[in-house]
C-alpha cells in the first residue's frame, strides 16, 4: 500500500503553528455547517458543545501566538 506524499517540514515553528490553526478554523467551520444542515442529529448536542470548545481552543491558540513582525 502506497502511503501519501508527506509534508514538507515547515521553515518557522510560528508558520507551522498559523497554517495549523487556519486548518483547524475551516475544519469547524466544515463541522458547524453541517450540524446546521442536520446532520448527525442523534449527536447534535455533543457536536455543537464540540465545535463551541473547539472555537475557545482556537481564539486562545490564536491570542498566544507571538505579534507578526
Amino acid at each position: 500500500m502506497e502511503s501519501a506524499t508527506p509534508r514538507e517540514p515547515f521553515t518557522q515553528p510560528e508558520e507551522g503553528a498559523l497554517e495549523l490553526i487556519q486548518q483547524l478554523e475551516q475544519d469547524r467551520a466544515w463541522l458547524l455547517e453541517q450540524i446546521d444542515r442536520g446532520r448527525w442529529s442523534d449527536f447534535r448536542l455533543d457536536l455543537a458543545a464540540l465545535e463551541r470548545e473547539l472555537g475557545q481552543l482556537l481564539r486562545r491558540a490564536a491570542e498566544q501566538r507571538p505579534a507578526e513582525r
